[in-house]
């Protein structure tokens, strides 16, 4: 009786047409936002946020952009940590070579490398998919492992490819604490995370759900198969850009192309299957199950084994760790296949007619 909508009437199109147009979903969006940028910052502390929030928070982003492509558009990409690499390298060429360049468009200028870098490794797309797209997106994780080892005007003359960036400002305030991190995390987050939604939901977004559905009925009824694709690419790389910027600049500091390696690739695409397709909160899931549950097993296994009079190694902790994570995702991609998503989804409706049976 909580969730129940009556008495919520629309009498307008722009209030039908609202990203929330139940009241409840616009107080519980309100009392995230209140916790996420007061109560956390004054409660959490220096591990949590350097260990937890900002990763998850650069994660979620990245993932957001990934599901742009995959779950909005249907098409399988492997080559988000190439995208991530580019918008990082790209925001430190931009961010050291242009005097007083501010730290905030040097990020979008990366995020915009990334997506001139996206739109090239996407023309396949419009002859491919399937499988034989993933093989195509993976060629640019190796293109671009070999452009920034071998390219060294790309890397300020760096000869193993590691840059660091300090100093952050933005607006004139420091960006070095880890609460002030946080807060810059958070609201390139939130900015983008609305302006995602706003766009999915756009014509452009029923364009890419039509491509996704069935390509070939999508360009029966007018739809332009390679501007949906294309744009698809360009505005999930220009995210999952700016996120890999944020991810070095932010988090790392200091980086080298390692740190974009095709397993980054892959943990962003079990982050949206796991989070759900298709679903701009299901990015979060997905980010909070990948980031999260790591560290919450690496600190609960030694716990548990103590109880029973077991001691584990680092090394017998760091394979049991892996063990039980890689279970656990078979195990729930088992028991729900639509994601964390369809389970808010579901929860929802339950709440919509409890108590009543039908």
């Amino acid at each position: 009786m909580i969730y129940r909508e009556n008495g919520q009437f629309k009498t307008t199109y722009r209030a039908d047409q609202q990203v929330f147009p139940i009241l409840q979903d616009r107080l519980f969006i309100g009392l995230v936002l209140i916790t996420a940028f007061i109560i956390v910052p004054a409660m959490a502390s220096e591990y949590w946020f350097r260990a937890l929030l900002i990763p998850f928070l650069i994660m979620a982003l990245a993932a957001l952009g990934v599901n742009i492509l995959v779950g909005y558009c249907g098409q399988i990409s492997l080559g988000s940590g190439a995208f991530m690499a580019v918008g990082a390298y790209g925001a430190y060429n931009f961010f050291v070579r242009v005097p007083n360049m501010p730290l905030v468009p040097a990020i979008l200028l990366g995020g915009l490398c990334a997506t001139a870098f996206g739109i090239l490794f996407g023309l396949p797309s419009l002859r491919v998919k399937g499988l034989y797209l993933a093989v195509a997106t993976l060629a640019a994780q190796f293109f671009s492992d070999w452009m920034f080892l071998r390219v060294k005007w790309l890397v300020n003359d760096s000869p193993s490819g590691s840059v660091g960036v300090n100093n952050l400002q933005v607006f004139g305030m420091p960006i070095d604490s880890a609460v002030s991190k946080y807060w810059f995390c958070l609201v390139m987050l939130v900015v983008i995370a609305m302006l995602a939604k706003n766009l999915v939901r756009s014509a452009i977004g029923r364009e890419w759900m039509a491509i996704r559905d069935m390509d070939v009925a999508a360009a029966v009824i007018g739809i332009r198969p390679m501007y949906a694709k294309l744009t698809a690419f360009a505005v999930s790389s220009f995210i999952v850009g700016v996120a890999g910027a944020l991810w070095a600049f932010v988090y790392l500091g200091t980086w080298e192309p390692a740190a974009f390696s095709v397993d980054l690739s892959f943990r962003l695409l079990f982050m949206v299957i796991i989070g759900g397709l298709g679903s701009i909160i299901g990015a979060f899931y997905g980010a909070a199950f990948i980031v999260l549950l790591p560290i919450f097993l690496n600190q609960v296994l030694p716990t548990l084994a103590s109880l029973v009079g077991i001691t584990i190694s680092t090394a017998g902790l760091s394979h049991a760790e892996l063990m039980i994570f890689g279970a656990l995702i078979v195990w729930f991609l088992i028991v729900e296949p639509h994601g964390l998503a369809k389970l808010w989804a579901t929860g929802k409706q339950k709440l919509r007619l409890w108590p009543f049976p039908h």
